[in-house]
């Protein structure tokens, strides 16, 4: 993973993409970004998506947005906004709440908090639905996606430990559940994704 940022003005990201704080102050951000979505590849799982075609990666342009909610218990709102340039079209919005948790320390930084993301029916149908012409080729019944709204639910955690004021090490742990029309999909054969990550990071 690279991350640079400029200040509290701009950043370079390869998770994020490439973005700017359009406004900025001690509680709040606002900003644009431009990021880049690898599509699906059919390849990839052919047991499930033999016959429905590969989706086009593309670029991602993203408003979003962190307000500190209230300083003395410090409640942190996150919310963003998606709209992809081709590939699965379409738009993806995110809302997450998070705050340190009691044990966090200037060494050691610990986060937890919800989050729900919702989704154009052009974004769920390109994703989750099966038109007639794949039903043949795939062999999964046909299925379109009712309509736009809930995409999934979870809940996250994060925890930093600084070893130097260089060098830390950083956990990210989630858990959320495919929600709305999407879970209904033919193509859907686990409701509940899982996730760990694990990273040794140097700064400067």
């Amino acid at each position: 993973m690279i991350n640079i940022s400029y200040r509290d003005i701009a950043f370079l990201s390869t998770g994020d993409g490439i973005g700017y704080n359009i406004l900025r102050g001690d509680h709040y951000q606002v900003g644009v970004a431009m990021a880049y979505d690898l599509g699906r590849n059919e390849q990839q799982d052919l047991n499930n998506l033999r016959g429905l075609g590969d989706i086009g990666a593309a670029p991602v342009a993203k408003l979003y947005g962190t307000w500190v909610l209230a300083r003395k218990f410090p409640l942190i709102l996150r919310i963003d906004a998606r709209q992809f340039i081709g590939g699965a079209q379409g738009a993806v919005g995110d809302a997450g709440v998070y705050m340190p948790l009691p044990g966090s320390s200037k060494t050691f930084v610990m986060f937890a908090g919800p989050s729900i993301s919702f989704a154009t029916h052009h974004y769920l149908q390109t994703l989750y639905g099966v038109t007639p012409a794949q039903a043949v080729a795939s062999g999964h019944p046909a299925y379109d996606v009712a309509h736009a709204g809930t995409s999934s639910v979870g809940v996250g955690f994060s925890a930093t430990k600084f070893i130097t004021s260089h060098w830390l090490v950083n956990m990210d742990a989630a858990i959320s559940q495919i929600r709305g029309s999407a879970a209904q999909s033919p193509l859907v054969e686990e409701h509940t994704q899982r996730v760990l990550a694990l990273s040794l990071n140097y700064q400067w």
